[in-house]
């Protein structure tokens, strides 16, 4: 059996579509007919080389989706053929088992523990969460890396309660999240910051009760004006060294904390002045909202199902395997949120 997928052969050129053979599944493995993809900065890095050298070439990308289960390897008890499921980066419960080999017409083709830039995929039991049937898939394939991330460093790493004062720097597709998380938890003001009009409307419709525009608004004035002593929580999601600097000295003195959300270029680096940790502020990483999926991500599914997390704001344009290129690029110049990729398996209703 083969597949189609976007293969990266060379970092900084275009993703190739490969007619890909489908190996035998593996004990702890389970074939997967994605329904849909997200894409995300992360993975926008990698095609353009931004993530420093990649080993692994040629190798298949995509890092959170959904899809129906087709096939099941042995030893595999998390789900069975016909269940809907989330494809995640994200390590749940499960078998973990080494990354996928394809055959491209004799050439080997790598792939990572979860790939979902195919319309098949094989996976490791570890990345797979099964999902409500009435979930829609589409809005699924968002609980594989952006909810989870955006809202888990809200809701686990930085451990927002009703009340607390916080601010997300940059609103795509994790800093939305991160905003509907903070709204949800009953912070108060919750304050989105972003150089675009649209992203912060976005947010607003999310949660957000206040919104700053930098260059045209001062960044730290208008936080003082909200929060005189700083704030409580501040999370940064644009992946940029000065703005993370910024987050940090947005938070409050003795207590406050700032997370840092956002991925980086391979090579930059994050200058901080050491009196801001001297003042009593705390500066968090988080791995992917630090969620245990088998814990959260039913609570998202939940949210989402119940309309508590509207995910609406974050849905870009559709996009074809084939405009995955078109995709990337809106999502580098900034013109999608979250690009979805929807497969053909999708136009059946699933």
């Amino acid at each position: 059996m083969k597949t189609t997928a976007a293969v990266l052969v060379e970092t900084g050129h275009p993703l190739e579509l490969a007619d890909l053979e489908i190996p035998r599944l593996q004990p702890g493995q389970v074939l997967v007919e994605i329904a849909h993809s997200g894409v995300c900065h992360t993975q926008l890095l990698e095609c353009r080389g931004y993530r420093g050298e990649d080993p692994f070439l040629p190798h298949c990308l995509g890092h959170e989706g959904s899809g129906v289960v087709q096939e099941v390897g042995a030893d595999v008890t998390k789900c069975q053929p016909g269940d809907h499921v989330i494809l995640s980066w994200i390590k749940g419960d499960g078998a973990n088992v080494p990354g996928t080999v394809y055959d491209w017409d004799g050439k080997k083709v790598n792939a990572g523990g979860v790939t979902t830039f195919s319309y098949h995929s094989v996976v490791s039991e570890n990345r797979l969460t099964v999902v409500p049937k009435e979930l829609n898939l589409r809005q699924a394939a968002l609980l594989g890396c952006a909810i989870p991330t955006g809202a888990g460093t809200v809701f686990n790493t930085a451990g927002v309660e009703p009340g607390d004062s916080v601010a997300v720097f940059g609103v795509g597709g994790i800093g939305l999240c991160a905003v509907a998380a903070a709204a949800i938890a009953g912070a108060s003001p919750v304050i989105a910051v972003d150089l675009d009009q649209q992203r912060l409307t976005a947010a607003k419709s999310i949660g957000a009760t206040h919104l700053i525009q930098p260059p045209q608004d001062d960044l730290l004035e208008c936080i003082g004006s909200i929060c005189s002593s700083g704030l409580d929580f501040a999370v940064e999601a644009s992946g940029r060294p000065e703005v993370m600097q910024l987050a940090l000295q947005s938070v409050k003195s003795q207590g406050g904390t700032a997370v840092i959300a956002g991925n980086a270029p391979h090579g930059e680096q994050l200058v901080i002045d050491p009196q801001q940790l001297n003042q009593g502020k705390r500066l968090l990483g988080t791995w992917g909202g630090d969620n245990a999926p088998s814990r959260d991500f039913p609570r998202y599914c939940e949210l989402v199902l119940s309309g508590e997390l509207n995910v609406s704001p974050l849905m870009s344009r559709s996009y074809t395997l084939e405009e995955i290129e078109t995709a990337l690029s809106d999502l580098e110049s900034r013109k999608a949120v979250r690009p979805i990729i929807d497969m053909p398996s999708s136009s059946a209703g699933k």
